[in-house]
């Protein structure tokens, strides 16, 4: 197979992504800053630097990979930093970007109102927004399509092997911000379940396994170099029907209060804390470029909460956001 570098590589993704390779015979390298423990004892080497200082170029110099997978590259600086260091030294170079990056293009509606394909792409930045929470969400979207516009630029100029992925929600039981995880500890608990406007938005997830499986096919594929490609489940699915669904695999009712976002903000609480899938900064991907040309295929969405609802019952700490429970229940009594 050759060697493998990935970028990120201790949690979620990028944890799951170090095993498919060494399975599939890839001698891997991890690079981070060595801020937590991986797990991978003697079956990766591990290059500590923060890809930010000078010392990314010098830790990279004189060194050779087959392919690279990019988790930790988010914006104009990073993507510059990550030609200038691999310029030469890379056959397949991976960009893992989100579908953030559309919802910032002038024109796109927020929240989005249908599913987006790679030629939803091209355009104008839009303008940034004024409140702090549309502001942060907008300028992880704008990092993104700055990292993404400096790899497209790299391949038409000097044809530095770039892919790029681009990613919605992705859900599975090592997400760092435990989202869907976050619905079933209050299902379980038996009180109320506020969603903000009774959950009806339509939302389009995809599961960890089926992208890291398509990552590991993905690397070295030479036909994807210079493209973008988008990574999705095909199913639209309202917040309501995903909630109901995990409370059926439970065995628990799911006593859904519907809320609006100013009176969930007015009893103090976050709604990324109260119910994380509900942020309208959410994006909707169709995947079929990556089903037709990279065999991209993922699991129905019922199968793969089956498999979040049987490791669900391995955790013993809830989520962060899990603290703020009893003010949800006395904010759900109010209404009635």
């Amino acid at each position: 197979m050759g060697r493998a570098l990935v970028i990120g590589g201790t949690t979620f993704m990028g944890y799951q992504l170090v095993w498919q390779l060494l399975a599939k015979g890839w001698q891997v390298l991890v690079l981070n800053r060595g801020n937590h423990a991986d797990g991978f004892g003697g079956k990766v080497e591990r290059l500590v630097v923060d890809r930010r200082s000078a010392e990314f170029v010098r830790v990279l110099a004189d060194q050779w990979f087959d392919a690279v997978v990019d988790f930790a590259c988010y914006n104009r600086r990073d993507a510059e930093g990550t030609v200038a260091a691999l310029r030469g030294r890379v056959g397949h170079y991976v960009f893992i970007s989100s579908g953030a990056a559309y919802l910032v293009r002038d024109g796109i509606d927020v929240p989005v109102t249908k599913a987006l394909s790679e030629a939803d792409y091209p355009g104008p930045l839009s303008s940034p927004p004024s409140t702090p929470d549309d502001l942060a969400n907008w300028r992880y979207g704008a990092g993104k399509r700055e990292a993404e516009d400096v790899f497209e630029k790299g391949w038409q100029i000097e044809r530095f092997p770039a892919t790029r992925v681009r990613l919605p929600i992705v859900n599975g039981l090592r997400d760092p911000e435990r989202r869907l995880e976050s619905y079933l500890w209050r299902i379980r608990d038996g009180g109320p379940l506020l969603l903000p406007d009774g959950g009806v938005g339509l939302t389009r997830h995809v599961y960890v396994t089926d992208v890291v499986r398509a990552l590991a096919s993905l690397v070295g594929q030479a036909h994807s170099i210079g493209r973008a490609y988008n990574f999705s489940q095909d199913e639209d699915i309202s917040l309501q029907e995903l909630v109901e669904r995990l409370a059926g695999l439970l065995g628990a009712p799911a006593r859904i209060v519907p809320v609006s976002v100013s009176a969930i903000q007015d009893a103090g609480l976050e709604l990324r804390m109260v119910s994380p899938l509900s942020g309208k900064w959410a994006s909707r991907l169709e995947a079929k470029a990556a089903k037709r040309e990279l065999g991209f295929v993922h699991r129905p969405v019922d199968r793969y909460l089956e498999d979040m609802v049987e490791g669900f019952w391995t955790q013993d700490t809830p989520p962060q956001g899990y603290a703020w429970r009893s003010a949800e229940t006395v904010l759900a009594k109010r209404l009635g």
